[in-house]
């Protein structure tokens, strides 16, 4: 009986890529395959609309398997991680009393900014926490890391646990450069030796920082992340085993710190590409054990896409944020509170920051699967090509003298501010959406009275003396339409923005939605009209209304005569706006109209220039 069942997939004939190729031309009907469907990157390569088996025959990443060299497809034979959470508290006891509740709500990870480094400090710190289940991660000043680390080390001996801790101590020494311009401290390689004395009874106890969750929260690419990140770890093997430490040794106390961005299948192929990078730049060190090679990565959710306006779309963004680390098999998570960008999180941001890995575990099971993403012709393409564009970054950086030199130089900090900047002009012309922001914003949601100003974090004070020097600019996205939206708020009075729908139903709907979210970006009010039969009547309505801007929304083909005549009426009794770029745009411009918005426009420098006009 079994020889006669019917495999399904033999009832179906293979279809060839030039057959597939051939059914999507017919399909596009002239237009042109690579600008229709084939999308450039921003890290330099061509992503096509479909993969095949093909695609990946000749690619070697395919041939290892979990736990195995180079770690491709992950560092451990499961894909268990961490669940993280940073812990805000004033004092060593509160933040002690905060992190025994919620290693009760399924967290196993903690992460303490401190200021007071003392050993009882650190006893307070850690009272009654199972050092052998839980990791520890604390950042300090830099200046204070050595003191740090001797005591924490003398705590986890006291508590004979030397074997079995698990934790970092965040020492970088790139910080300033990045947060306040300063140059690299002279004492950065001399502290790192002075660690990895004081460390050496903890094994494991990481404490060579790779924050390039920095870089990621600036605005920088995933390749750039990636290939800057590599660099920063080979700067800390070339620096302390040219300082006589062991490869291994020194390996095995670099902790890589890394975003994630909302871009789902880049950031699973990033995190796969770095173990796989990573481990063949440790094995030139030539380690005396292999599995110094194995990457340890902690990831964080993006800030750098986080919005007040609309916050809770925070919520998906982080969402699919940490799913992608999640299947990329790293080894710990913090999924940052929705409520980051205006006010130090609460009970409730931090509850659900810490369910939505809860989720991806006790209801997706993605801890379950080892390298979910193995094998699949798209991922695996893409870590190939991302792998490809990070090497070359890392190779330019080695001969540029190393990481530390181009920090110093501030190399580094200008390449990822030109990202921003360039990210941020995509964020106006909405060529990169931020729901909720630049596209479909909530219009009647006001945020001013949430905004809590908080002071700079760092205990160090370094941020007190401003200093020459390139800093990482560090602007969110949606800052300068967030900016637009407070002015609004702040002015006198709210702009009124009268959508004058006239002529062809399905034009005049679907612009008055396009102008809707374009004015709302702005926290405009807008009053929406079904539609009106002639012109004066629609500028009689916006002009009762007490309209400030008045957009005509209809078709291409009637704005030649609409758009002369209700601007001939309107008689400059308010800003007059043509929704669309018709072809009749120079007949129109020369009767004196001069607004237009379209899906070319720079969205954000167009509100700019109406709130000049309009608030007061």
């Amino acid at each position: 009986m079994a020889d006669k069942k019917e495999k399904l997939f033999d009832m179906f004939p293979g279809v060839s890529y030039e057959e597939w190729r051939a059914k999507v031309e017919a399909d596009l009907k002239g237009a042109d395959f690579d600008k229709k469907l084939v999308w450039r990157t921003n890290e330099g390569f061509n992503v096509q609309p479909m993969y095949r088996a093909e695609n990946i025959a000749d690619l070697k990443t395919t041939e290892s398997l979990p736990g195995e060299y180079p770690y491709i497809r992950g560092t451990k034979e499961n894909n268990n991680w961490l669940t993280r959470q940073e812990i805000i508290a004033d004092t060593p006891a509160k933040a002690n009393e905060v992190a025994i509740e919620v290693l009760g709500k399924g967290v196993n990870s903690l992460g303490f900014k401190l200021e007071d480094v003392s050993a009882e400090a650190i006893a307070t710190l850690l009272n009654g926490i199972d050092l052998a289940k839980v990791e520890i991660n604390i950042h300090c000043c830099n200046r204070k890391a050595v003191e740090c680390a001797n005591n924490l080390v003398a705590y986890i001996k006291e508590k004979g646990a030397e074997e079995t801790f698990k934790g970092s101590l965040d020492y970088n020494p790139c910080r300033p450069a990045f947060k306040h311009g300063k140059a690299m401290p002279e004492w950065a390689v001399e502290n790192a030796k002075q660690l990895m004395e004081a460390c050496k009874p903890v094994k494991g106890l990481r404490f060579l920082a790779v924050d390039s969750v920095m870089l990621c929260d600036g605005g920088a690419y995933i390749y750039q992340e990636l290939g800057y990140a590599l660099a920063w770890g080979a700067q800390w093997m070339t620096t302390l085993t040219d300082a006589g430490y062991e490869a291994a040794e020194v390996a095995c106390r670099i902790k890589f710190n890394m975003g994630i961005s909302s871009n789902f299948f880049m950031e699973i192929a990033k995190f796969r590409a770095a173990r796989m990078l990573w481990a063949e730049i440790v094995k030139q060190y030539e380690p005396k054990c292999e599995c110094a090679c194995k990457m340890m990565a902690h990831a964080a959710t993006s800030k750098f896409n986080q919005t007040i306006y609309d916050a809770y779309v925070n919520l998906l963004r982080s969402q699919t944020e940490a799913m992608s680390a999640a299947v990329a098999g790293v080894d710990s998570i913090t999924s940052v509170p929705f409520d980051t960008p205006y006010k130090t999180p609460d009970a409730f941001s931090e509850r659900i920051a810490r369910n939505q890995q809860l989720l991806l575990k006790e209801e997706s099971h993605l801890d379950k699967v080892v390298d979910p993403a193995g094998g699949s012709y798209y991922v695996e393409t893409l870590t190939v090509a991302i792998a490809e564009q990070a090497w070359k970054l890392f190779l330019a950086v080695e001969e540029d003298g190393g990481f530390f030199a181009q920090v110093g130089a501030g190399k580094v900090q200008e390449a990822v501010n030109e990202s921003c900047k360039k990210r941020h002009t995509d964020v106006a012309r909405r060529k990169e959406i931020l729901l909720g922001t630049n596209q479909y914003p909530n219009i009647n949601e006001m945020a001013a009275d949430k905004i809590e100003k908080t002071a700079c974090s760092c205990s160090c004070h370094c941020g007190e003396e401003e200093a020459e020097g390139t800093k990482l600019c560090g602007k969110r996205a949606a800052s300068d339409f967030e900016a637009l939206r407070l002015a609004t708020e702040h002015a006198a009075n709210r702009p009124k923005v009268f959508m004058l729908t006239i002529g062809n139903l399905a034009m005049r709907l679907a612009r008055a939605q396009f102008s809707t979210n374009f004015f709302g970006c702005a926290g405009y009010e807008i009053i929406d009209n079904l539609g009106f039969d002639t012109v004066q009547q629609g500028v009689d309505a916006a002009l009762e209304k007490g309209a400030d801007v008045v957009v005509l929304c209809s078709s291409d083909d009637e704005y030649a005569t609409l758009a002369p005549e209700a601007y001939a009426y309107l008689n400059g009794r308010a800003e007059f706006v043509v929704a669309g770029a018709p072809a009749c745009a120079d007949d129109l411009k020369a009767v004196g109209i001069k607004d237009f918005i379209h899906v070319r426009c720079n969205v954000l420098d167009t509100l700019k220039d109406f709130n000049a006009r309009l608030l007061k």
